[in-house]
């Protein structure tokens, strides 16, 4: 039997990578490069588009050469990406406009009060009146009733409108229909066939701010909001389709399709098989996304969470409740680089596991604010709790222990707004190595924790999706893996006990006018 193959392009925060799977869905071998985080002293977080086009042939190049295949035996590929950094290109040349704004980065925060102001004096009284709830009209609650996230400087709507107002040439350019701006994906795919293809999927569509998730269409009010032209966003297709071809800038002898598009944490949400209402996965990543499959009708969350769309595939909408953290496989690495506590990843668990047991010291990572479910832009970053007594071992152990602690805050959100009880995580990502991470997360969450036996479900996700899709691979081959389960022992009490310090912290870095009550 001739063989086949599929590559799946893994673009994430800091890297890119490329994967290749055999005929049945298994994982052969995987090339990676790292790009550049550009930081400057503002804080502002950049990547370089071109680097990370670049670095997408080189890994591909790698992987072709280092496995030896018969490139003519690849039949297709498939792109998760990192989702709501955001860039402009001119749509003659292909070439960036600036650097695209990292999803982290939180410029675009006065842009966004700006926006609250402007758009409740541009109000119609109709749309007082009769669409967004008289007396009681906000325009966060009409963008958020609409595209299922709350008004942010994280989400792409914001950062498209502060490339448009801010980048040199964008904005004019845009006023003349030669402008593309959207997420990496886009970007990806519009590169890749050669500018021929300017298209995205329904998961990163989702995630913009810009799209309205009830319609499946992108919100023109909204845009108006937000300065954006309908007509210079990319077409939205169906999670499964093609959408377009490449040759690798002529590194395959004939092009094969690009036949599957998700956001990274959308394909990791494919490849842990979650694909029933109520499964929930966690990526532990640079930052993380919680997400649960809430199926084919979308649960408007009430505590600080997301709607968003998990993926149109074979026809067919399903939808996720989610929670962002921006900082939780970052605070690993904060520790490595910058406090040079440690000096790799590895180091964290031992250390943990020295620390003075339950000596009530406490990180909250708020580097750059805090995500959901709080949505406070001016927290700050802070270690509470601290004695004469703490030493390294503590201060490292507080900083794993933040991780867990977060993604508890978002699972208790999502049972609150589903109505349904979350027993199970099924978790991927980095930070998974570390036992006393998953450990502590069982514990404090109160869930079986599950680690499947390879840890880049977003590109399986993605790859599997297009495998499907060229009939290579049946419907249920996500749900075929191999994992390590843990379950915690820790006492109700002692659980109350440690989630009530943590929240007694988070509290007291919550910059008091933005606090948001998140139930």
């Amino acid at each position: 039997m001739k063989e086949q193959y599929i590559i799946s392009i893994d673009q994430s925060t800091q890297g890119t990578k490329a994967l290749l799977f055999g005929r049945l869905g298994e994982l052969i071998h995987r090339t990676d490069k790292s790009h550049e985080q550009i930081i400057n002293e503002q804080g502002w977080v950049s990547h370089n588009p071109s680097e990370i086009y670049q670095n997408t042939l080189d890994v591909v190049k790698r992987l072709l050469e280092e496995t030896k295949i018969e490139p003519n035996d690849i039949i297709g590929m498939g792109i998760s990406n990192q989702r709501e950094t955001s860039l402009a290109w001119d749509r003659e040349t292909g070439e960036p406009i600036g650097e695209a704004i990292v999803w982290q980065c939180a410029r675009a925060e006065k842009l966004c009060e700006r926006i609250v102001v402007n758009g409740t004096n541009l109000a119609t009284d109709s749309q007082r009146n009769n669409e967004w709830g008289g007396d009681e009209f906000s325009i966060e609650e009409m963008i958020q009733r609409r595209t299922g996230i709350p008004l942010s400087p994280y989400f792409p709507a914001a950062k498209i409108a502060w490339l448009l107002q801010y980048q040199e040439g964008a904005g004019e350019k845009a006023r003349q229909g030669k402008t593309c701006h959207g997420t990496i994906d886009s970007w990806l795919v519009y590169k890749l066939t050669n500018r021929e293809s300017y298209k995205t999927d329904y998961s990163n569509a989702s995630r913009t701010q810009l799209f309205n998730i009830f319609e499946l269409a992108w919100d023109e009010e909204i845009c108006k909001l937000f300065g954006v032209r309908v007509e210079n966003l990319p077409e939205v297709c169906d999670s499964d389709s093609c959408f377009g071809y490449t040759d690798f800038d002529g590194l395959l002898p004939q092009p094969i399709p690009i036949h599957g598009v998700l956001g990274d944490s959308h394909g990791a949400l494919f490849g842990q098989g979650c694909t029933e209402k109520g499964m929930v996965k966690c990526t532990y990543g640079t930052g993380s996304s919680i997400m649960m499959n809430v199926g084919e009708q979308p649960v408007v969350s009430e505590h600080g969470i997301v709607t968003s769309l998990a993926w149109k595939i074979g026809g067919k909408v399903n939808y996720v409740l989610e929670g962002n953290l921006n900082y939780t496989g970052a605070v690993i690495t904060w520790l490595k680089d910058d406090l040079q506590m440690i000096s790799s990843p590895e180091e964290s668990e031992a250390l943990a596991r020295a620390a003075k047991a339950d000596d009530g010291l406490y990180l909250v990572p708020a580097f750059s604010g805090l995500g959901a479910p709080y949505w406070n832009a001016g927290a700050t970053a802070a270690y509470l709790g601290m004695t004469r007594t703490t030493k390294k071992a503590e201060m490292v152990r507080s900083a794993v222990e933040s991780i867990a602690y977060q993604i508890a805050d978002i699972l208790q959100a999502m049972s609150k707004d589903s109505k349904l009880g979350i027993e199970e995580l099924r978790v991927d990502g980095g930070p998974t190595r570390n036992s006393y991470l998953m450990e502590f997360q069982s514990n404090i969450a109160d869930v079986t924790i599950q680690v499947p036996d390879s840890e880049e479900l977003s590109g399986i996700g993605v790859a599997y999706v297009c495998g499907i899709a060229l009939d290579i691979y049946d419907i249920d081959i996500a749900k075929r893996r191999n994992v390590q389960t843990y379950k915690g022992d820790m006492s109700a009490a002692k659980r109350k006990k440690k989630y009530d310090g943590w929240k007694s912290a988070v509290y007291s870095v919550l910059r008091k006018e933005e606090h948001c009550e998140e139930g």
